[in-house]
């Protein structure tokens, strides 16, 4: 009996690792996707955004889960610059509890750009809140609304339009089952954008995809 509970529970375990693999390389894609659409249009990201930036995380399909209090999540990727490449990419969910009116009931493709590099060791820390750990701004093309001071910009589309939404509450944080799809160990955030973790096939293509967008 238990030889047998043990033979379906590693079974379980199985089939659960090859869905939340499956799951990250669906994403993967769709990031690439994300990433491409929002950096190839002149109402998009500007080049020399992500020609200056320093980490640049994405997140495809966005979505409000809560229709009181309007709590939103998402899950993507996030790569630094290391010398001048772009790293291997660890994943990553935001999540909010104010979306603000903008968003309605839609999904968002999203694009975060940091351009400070004093903030990535708090991006990569597990949790990043916007606001009290750094301040933010969402961009449409080469307007920004909020703190036009701000190193920190997010883009977002939904049904090809250019979309904002409210950043009070957005909170970045260290996906660790999309890592151990991605990378098959325990490696966190920090070890995996600037350990040298070599970049699995699956994610080439985001990481082909930044390049062409900084133009190099």
């Amino acid at each position: 009996m238990r030889k047998s509970f043990c033979i379906l529970a590693l079974t379980l375990l199985a089939l659960y690792s090859a869905t939340a693999a499956d799951d990250t390389s669906v994403r993967m894609g769709k990031a690439v996707a994300t990433l491409n659409a929002l950096t190839g249009s002149k109402h998009g990201i500007p080049e020399e955004q992500i020609a200056s930036a320093d980490c640049v995380a994405v997140v495809p399909g966005f979505k409000k889960v809560a229709a009181v209090v309007g709590v939103g999540h998402g899950r993507g990727f996030i790569s630094c610059r290391n010398d001048g490449a772009w790293s291997a990419p660890a994943a990553i969910a935001l999540d909010s509890g104010n979306l603000g009116v903008e968003l309605g009931g839609e999904a968002l493709d999203i694009v975060i750009v940091s351009m400070d590099p004093g903030k990535r060791s708090k991006l990569l820390s597990g949790r990043f809140a916007m606001g009290s750990d750094a301040s933010a701004a969402w961009g449409n093309g080469k307007s920004a609304r909020e703190d036009s001071n701000a190193k920190i910009r997010f883009y977002a589309r939904t049904k090809g339009a250019f979309a904002g939404f409210g950043l009070d509450g957005v909170t970045l944080k260290a996906d660790q089952s999309g890592d151990h799809a991605l990378y098959d160990e325990k490696l966190n955030s920090n070890e995996i954008v600037e350990g040298g973790t070599k970049t699995p096939e699956v994610a080439t293509p985001l990481v082909a995809a930044l390049t062409r967008a900084a133009g190099r």
